[in-house]
């Protein structure tokens, strides 16, 4: 009867209907009524508060913001519901990324999930130029556009501590294009931990500008799961919101499961390697980010309509 209760408000309440929440809800953010403590991802610096010793890879993500969705074409295109999404946006250097961060904490362990509502695109290119009908593997027919050979890839991310420093971090990213700007589309996870700022401190890593500060050798990268179209529709200013839910473990450290749109994909398989060492100051750390990052030089967005987060706790 419980149950049965807490789905009926569920299901009443058009905020909420559109998600499938774990039994107790963490945050609910709307971006219409602002950015709900999603704020930029910056690295570490030193006692003296001197930015200048922040990591070279670290110090440019940019913040996200709130986006009504304006393009040179339609004007105010507006979220998917209300007129603001929270919007990820790159500078257009290769290799350039824009982090948003939500900074939380564990009081249990066990299932933890992220709901959101996303759309990604590349900025509308205008020019005279014939050659701009083509880029990477794809060339303007009526239907495909070049512009999305453009867009490089997007995140979704954990940064999680606990049980004495044990840190780790679950990570799944779409890979839309390679390197060299060929359509990819597939799901990818990393084999390494993400680099931190005190390996940085300690000489163990040096990253520069534009280095994929996740896991910054390609190789260390691996596919999961089948390649995925996403729905780009054909332009870069038509905005198709796509449903997101991902689902883990903080009690296993593990995977659960990711679904894009109607698609479930199995990740409970895929290894999510700790860091050797130890991390103080972190306990119960429970982070969660997008990210959004080009492969060339043309900026890349990642717009977020709505973000629920849940657990079984």
């Amino acid at each position: 009867m419980k149950n049965d209760l807490r789905e009926a408000i569920v299901a009443a309440d058009p905020r909420l209907s559109r998600f499938r929440p774990l039994r107790r809800i963490l945050a609910h953010d709307e971006f219409n009524t602002g950015t709900h403590g999603w704020c930029e991802l910056i690295g570490n610096y030193d006692g003296r508060g001197d930015l200048g010793t922040v990591d070279d890879h670290m110090r440019d993500f940019r913040p996200p913001q709130l986006s009504a969705c304006n393009f040179f074409d339609i004007g105010t295109h507006g979220a998917m519901s209300g007129t603001y999404a929270l919007k990820l946006a790159t500078r257009p250097i290769t290799g350039h990324t824009a982090v948003a961060i939500r900074r939380l904490t564990m009081s249990g362990r066990g299932k933890v999930q992220i709901e959101a509502y996303f759309t990604f695109k590349t900025e509308a290119t205008l020019g005279d130029d014939a050659s701009l009908n083509t880029f990477g593997d794809v060339a303007w027919d009526g239907n495909l556009h070049p512009s999305e050979a453009q867009f490089g890839a997007f995140t979704v991310a954990t940064d999680i501590c606990g049980d004495g420093g044990l840190r780790y971090h679950t990570v799944a990213r779409y890979q839309n294009t390679d390197l060299d700007n060929r359509l990819t589309r597939r799901w990818m996870y990393p084999t390494v931990p993400e680099p931190t700022p005190r390996e940085h401190f300690e000489g163990k890593v040096k990253l520069q500008y534009g280095a994929d500060f996740t896991a910054p050798n390609p190789e260390d990268w691996k596919a999961f799961g089948e390649p995925q179209e996403l729905c780009y529709n054909e332009v870069p200013t038509k905005v198709n919101w796509h449903y997101l839910r991902w689902q883990l473990d903080t009690e296993k450290r593990r995977n659960v499961e990711l679904q894009i749109n109607d698609r479930i994909m199995d990740m409970s398989h895929i290894p999510v390697p700790p860091y050797e060492e130890s991390y103080d100051s972190l306990e119960n750390l429970l982070n969660f980010y997008f990210s959004v990052r080009t492969h060339t030089s043309v900026r890349n967005f990642l717009f977020v309509d709505s973000a629920l987060i849940s657990v079984d706790w």
